[in-house]
């Protein structure tokens, strides 16, 4: 037997830890099937700690359970025999979690029921199976290192760590719910995403959810307290420096006055071609409405993506039509689809846009969009033909889907009378280190002022898959320390100050606008914006050497 398991009241080969309470014995003890559905049920249960809930304490029981079950799976085995155990819990783990926090992603599915219903599970029940395979990978690098005491806490955050960053950069990257949300909801601890960003976030977030483990499986009070004391320590110390960096409100940008119009389209009626006119009368209707006696009139008004059922650079009219609508000095930045011509013997190449246009109906300036959405705005070109073939297609019905601008770098956005503007088009602002790289070469003399996002989250209903963006994007706004403009379709609309303050928000699914001051930007940015993910490296190998050389082997 080896040291920290005594087997005096436990059940023939079921592990425990010194002093283990009996139910802590039984959840380590569990095998198979059962141990399988205990993870997936606790990894469902933290998806709790995400937004619209942002229930912290789901998580800590979450992890802290799940430590138990992986200090079962490492008992009496040597390293590698840990693996294949270890990785099955993380992938049932990660199964359940993405399970309960992804289901939404079904409503997208029934807009167009008739031509996509069948591909529902695939979405709800197939897309989080797969990513489950990202952290087995995780629990399975930790069960090579796991460790009695504190050192496993460690081996934990270290593989579920580095199981997040692979997410959210392999195969395209889908770093939707990553766990340092959970400690990017609260206004005084989202500031630490200005330092670290949302890997570092996440490091933290499984350090202090998972300490609480020890607590009954520690041999001395010292290794059963202390993981649960330093962590309280450390949200204490995020608490406080959020605290202090918050201080007064951020100022605001002199001679700008934006106007965001949430037209709330049906996403069934958004795209037909039949609907343009009165799509076109009902975005000038709105970005028209007065302003409350004694404000400002907008300089700047703001549609959300892909706001035109048709290629309005190639319709005179229209185009004369939306510069008509404007007065004199305004500028509109609006969502759009846009057509390249092609070269000889290829396809028109579609892009989903942002254009910048004029009181002289010129379009000035465009951005296209980088990071595609698979299978929703393009299909993976090893499946392409085949899927084609099948009679299949993306959910954006544009002729063979959409093309990716060519370059990063395009981001910036250049608007009159604003600020340079790092451009984003929906799914983008999930993207850490993507807003602008580290490193981008912007002019000194012009750094970016604003993160815009255009989006159109009517897909997914009253869910809390627009939530879930919402707080996506804002995290962005605090690492790069840039305020954020968010116009979405039916909402939420936004616009949020560089400390992740909202300045003023829509309710979602009502067609209204919002009038509001453009924050200014923090001046010399964050340590985030200048490194980006170099900080959550050394954070990453600290946990290594942390679950190495802390404690003994199990």
């Amino acid at each position: 037997m080896t040291a920290g398991y005594a087997r005096a009241s436990a059940a023939p080969g079921t592990p425990t830890h010194d002093r283990m309470p009996g139910f802590v014995q039984a959840i380590a003890g569990l095998t198979g099937w059962r141990r399988l559905g205990l993870a997936w049920l606790v990894g469902a249960l933290g998806a709790l700690a995400m937004p619209p809930f942002g229930a912290l304490p789901a998580l800590v029981l979450s992890l802290t359970v799940v430590v138990w079950l992986m200090d079962g799976a490492a008992a009496d085995r040597p390293a590698l025999r840990r693996l294949w155990p270890c990785f099955l819990i993380g992938w049932a783990w990660g199964f359940g979690y993405l399970t309960a926090g992804l289901w939404w992603l079904g409503q997208a599915f029934l807009v167009q029921a008739d031509e996509f219903l069948w591909a529902l599970p695939l979405g709800v029940v197939g897309l989080p199976f797969g990513l489950g395979l990202f952290y087995g990978t995780g629990f399975g690098a930790a069960g090579l290192l796991w460790r009695r005491g504190a050192g496993r806490i460690a081996a934990l955050a270290f593989g579920i760590g580095g199981a997040e960053w692979l997410r959210g950069h392999l195969f395209t990257g889908f770093p939707w719910n990553t766990l340092g949300m959970a400690l990017a909801q609260n206004l005084w601890l989202i500031q630490g995403a200005a330092e670290i960003g949302l890997y570092g976030l996440t490091v933290l977030a499984i350090l202090i959810c998972a300490a609480p483990a020890t607590l009954a499986t520690g041999s001395r009070p010292r290794s059963r307290l202390g993981p649960s004391v330093a962590a309280a320590l450390l949200l204490g110390g995020m608490a406080l420096f959020g605290a202090e960096r918050l201080g007064s409100a951020d100022p605001v940008v002199a001679g700008v006055r934006l106007r965001l119009v949430q037209p709330n389209l049906p996403q069934d009626a958004k795209f037909r071609p039949e609907n343009r006119a009165d799509i076109v009368d009902r975005y000038i209707e709105l970005s028209q409405r007065p302003v409350e006696a004694g404000e400002p009139e907008p300089t700047h008004i703001v549609w959300p993506e892909s706001a035109f059922p048709f290629l309005i650079q190639r319709d005179p009219e229209a185009l004369a039509k939306v510069a008509a609508g404007l007065k004199p000095g305004q500028h509109l930045v609006t969502g759009a689809a846009r057509a390249e011509e092609p070269l000889p013997g290829e396809r028109l190449r579609y892009f989903n846009a942002i254009l910048v246009i004029g009181p002289d109906g010129v379009i000035s300036d465009s951005y296209d969009k980088v990071h595609l959405v698979p299978f929703g705005e393009y299909l993976p070109s090893p499946l392409d033909a085949a899927l084609r073939a099948l009679g299949l297609r993306q959910f954006v019905a544009v002729p063979g889907g959409f093309s990716a601008g060519a370059l990063a770098a395009q981001r910036i956005l250049a608007v009159p009378g604003l600020p340079p503007v790092a451009a984003t088009i929906c799914y983008e602002a999930i993207f850490p280190g993507a807003i602008l790289p580290a490193g981008h070469a912007a002019p000194a003399a012009h750094p970016p002022g604003l993160i815009l996002n255009v989006t159109n989250d009517a897909w997914f209903g009253d869910t809390p898959g627009p939530r879930q963006h919402l707080a996506q994007a804002r995290l962005r706004a605090v690492e790069q320390g840039l305020p954020l403009v968010r116009d979405a379709n039916t909402g939420i609309s936004a616009v949020i100050d560089p400390h992740g303050r909202i300045v003023a928000e829509t309710p979602l699914n009502q067609e209204t606008w919002l009038d509001a001051d453009l924050p200014a930007r923090i001046v010399g940015g964050t340590l985030y914006g200048r490194f980006g993910d170099a900080v959550f490296a050394l954070m990453l190998a600290a946990c290594f050497v942390g679950a190495v050389t802390a404690g003994r082997r199990i």
